[in-house]
């Protein structure tokens, strides 16, 4: 059983091409539901019907586990156990009478135009760090790229003159994305003045923006410097990179930018991934009336 789980993340990754991260988030999800088909003492998988699925995630819900968890852990399954069947080792699918829940739509969270200036502005550019980070802060929220995006920029995708960046997005599917004159501004003080202090003598570093060791940074190290900067700012909201890119784009649409345009900016491959944004921009709107007029 854990050779046939093997070679589905082999499927995932060879024929599917998704990413590392979706790929890890199967496999825990699948080892997490191996580990306790082994505690039912199951050894194959037409022994598994719907009652052992219904079983574990009454498991994962005595665990407190969220629904968005759980209607996760659904998908995962389902998933898998239609590759088991496709590549016919089974002829049982226990996911065929369990139904996923509906998952509510969870507002992601954005910053006002205040709070994002009051970010960007909380480096300290008298340096060579706070150079750099004053340019990723601006092109994060002047492009809305992932933060896996962002990380893996390098100086061969800047197109300063024309104003764009090229980046590879989820699927590997590349797309171009505008800069702002500001943004572009950062940019150039940042090639000027700090990424030559950073990059150590005799390395070609291809990745354009540079940790104190003069190597590409992480995930990790993009969120702990976000924070650091959120917090000198003063602003005691939770914010992540995502934030940045729920916040471009929630701005975006408030000033009239059509709802497809931000979903190519964005590289959503569904427009209905981005239409969760116009809730935003109708809560806002909401909320501005309240606010502002006098019979609301």
């Amino acid at each position: 059983m854990e050779n046939n789980l093997n070679d589905y993340m082999h499927y995932l990754k060879i024929e599917r091409g998704l990413s590392e991260n979706t790929i890890v988030s199967y496999q825990r999800d699948l080892m997490q539901y191996l580990d306790y088909l082994k505690q039912e003492n199951i050894t194959s998988w037409e022994q598994v019907d719907r009652y052992f699925v219904l079983g574990f995630l009454k498991t994962m819900n005595d665990e407190n586990k969220s629904s968005a968890t759980i209607t996760r852990m659904i998908t995962s399954l389902r998933k898998f156990h239609q590759f088991l069947r496709q590549e016919r080792y089974t002829d049982n699918d226990p996911m065929q009478h369990i139904e996923t829940p509906k998952k509510a739509k969870k507002l992601p969270k954005s910053l006002s135009l205040k709070e994002i200036e009051e970010i960007l502005e909380a480096p300290d550019t008298t340096d060579k760090f706070g150079i750099r980070d004053r340019a990723i802060l601006e092109v994060m929220y002047a492009t809305g790229l992932r933060v896996t995006e962002l990380i893996n920029l390098k100086l061969s995708d800047l197109h300063l003159s024309l104003g764009l960046i090229q980046t590879i997005g989820k699927g590997d599917k590349e797309r171009i994305i505008p800069l702002g004159d500001i943004a572009i501004n950062w940019i150039n003080i940042y090639l000027e003045k700090s990424r030559p202090l950073l990059v150590r003598l005799g390395q070609n570093e291809p990745y354009l923006f540079l940790n104190h060791h003069g190597r590409g940074f992480s995930r990790q190290g993009i969120w702990k410097n976000l924070v650091a900067h959120v917090k000198k700012a003063g602003i005691e909201k939770e914010v992540t990179p995502h934030t940045l890119r729920h916040s471009f784009a929630t701005h975006l649409l408030e000033n009239g930018a059509d709802l497809r345009v931000v979903q190519e900016l964005l590289g959503h491959a569904d427009i209905s991934t981005t239409q969760i944004y116009t809730h935003i921009t109708k809560q806002r709107m909401s909320d501005v009336y309240k606010d502002h007029f006098p019979r609301a």
